[in-house]
Formats: C-alpha cells, structure tokens, sequence
C-alpha cells in the first residue's frame, strides 16, 4: 500500500512540475504554427505582387516553412526541459558539412534566387553573359539556357553569371547594329556615306529615331573604313544587319564606288 501511495505522490510531483511547462508549450506550439503558416503566406503573397518566377515562391515559402518550424520545435523542447545544446551542435556540424560539399551548387541556387528577384533579364531577352551572345529560353534556379544567333543551347550556371557582367540589349527597347563598309582611297567618301545613308533610312526595320549614323572609322591599310550604325529593335538585329551589308554592297557597286581587296605595294631597288 506504501509502494501505491509513492508511485502516486511522485506522479503528483511529476504533473505539479511539468504540467504547467508541458501546457504552456502546447499553447506556444499552437500559437507558434500559426504565426508561421501566416507568415509563409505573407511571403507567398509579397513575392507573387512583384512577379517572382512561381517556383522561386514556392521554393522559399518552403524553406522558411521548414526553417522556422525547427525553431519552433527546439524552443518548445527546451521550455520542457529537453537539453537541446547537443542536437543544435549536430545539426549546425551537419549543415556545414552539407554546405561544403554543395557550395558550387549552393553559389548557383543563390545567384538564380537573386535573378530572378533582381530580374536582371527576363526570358526572350537577348543578353551577353560569360562570354556567350543569345535569347534567354528558360531561367531555372540553378541555371540559365541561352539560345545562340547559331541555334545552339548554351546552358550557364547561375553562380557565374550573377558574378559576372550582363550586357541586356532589350532593356531600351533598342539595339544599335555595328557595321564596317571599306571603300578605296580613290573613292569619294561623301558620296558612300550619301549611299550607306539611303540605304539605312529606306529600309523597313531600321529606326528612324535614334538617326542612323555613317562616319569614317578608320584609315586602314588598303581602304576608307565607314562605320554604320543603324538602330532597330533587338528581334530585328539580324534581319538588320545581313540585310544592310547585302543593300550597301549593291548600292555601292551601282554608284561606282569600289570595295577594295587588301593589297600590298612592293618597291624593287636597283643596287
């Protein structure tokens, strides 16, 4: 009968002791839960006004999710009176661990979350990154994929390309063709530019503000070389720039201007 009326007295102690604490931390892990599921859908919500790729949001709403339940879920197991020290040291060791063996991977997630937030190009925009020219196709989070003028896939990590320079050709809405006429000293420069100039301001694609532009560019070797510059919209640059070069070289031959092949004087000395 003692036996019975210890086991009760301590249960008694045990419940006086931990019921309050257990109690409180059910109400902080309800209230807890909440708080985050609200917050997650604050997340959700501000990332969606400002046009975030769908995948980024659900990737972060995700991940602070998670993130923040852990928390919860320590806290709550310390006011209980669980020792957490160990469990956050295996955890932190763990984490580094995983982030060392995944910081190339790690550095490309991180530059496609900036991408996509910053939106420094968007997909269908033609841009110049690494070394690479061509229309974005897709942008994931870990890598880009670039279509080339020659129709091949270029697929970049995003690490690389948020660490490097991004020439965008569509943000203004713009982009400038850069073209090289050479024509012969003995040609008459005023009357190629007239010519250039003609053929950049009758054709269709080429815009009539900014003005086309034709100068001297050079003093070469073996000829007057004019630079052309034309401006038209990036979805047009190509049908611009083989169209020009096509129109300038006939219109040049039909006003009798000469294009000249490289050529080299040799003086032969008498001894």
């Amino acid at each position: 009968m003692e036996n019975y009326q210890n086991l009760i007295d301590k249960a008694l102690e045990i419940v006086l002791v931990y019921g309050p604490k257990i109690v409180l931390a059910i109400l902080v892990l309800i209230i807890g839960l909440w708080i985050i599921n609200r917050f997650t859908k604050v997340i959700r919500k501000v990332m969606t006004a400002r046009n975030v790729n769908i995948s980024l949001i659900g990737f972060v709403a995700s991940l602070a999710n998670l993130g923040l339940k852990a928390l919860l879920l320590i806290s709550v197991a310390g006011m209980i009176g669980i020792q957490t020290t160990s469990f956050i040291a295996v955890l932190g060791a763990a984490g580094l661990a995983i982030g060392l063996a995944l910081q190339g991977t790690l550095a490309n997630f991180a530059g496609g979350v900036m991408i996509l937030i910053f939106k420094p190009y968007q997909v269908g925009d033609l841009i110049q990154a690494q070394g690479h020219l061509g229309v974005v196709k897709e942008i994931h989070i870990f890598v880009t994929t670039l279509l080339s003028p020659e129709n091949k896939t270029i697929i970049i990590p995003n690490g690389a390309i948020s660490n490097g320079d991004i020439t965008n050709f569509v943000t203004e809405g713009k982009i400038r063709v850069d073209m090289t006429f050479g024509i012969s000293y003995e040609s008459n420069i005023k009357q190629a530019k007239e010519i250039l100039m003609k053929v950049m301001t009758s054709h269709p694609l080429v815009m009539k503000e900014p003005t086309p532009f034709v100068g001297v560019k050079e003093l070469a070797d073996s000829s007057v070389n004019l630079a052309v510059r034309p401006y038209t919209e990036p979805g047009n640059y190509w049908a611009v720039y083989f169209d020009v070069y096509e129109q300038g070289k006939i219109a040049l031959d039909e006003g009798g201007v000469t294009i000249p092949f490289p050529q080299v004087d040799v003086h032969m000395k008498q001894s």
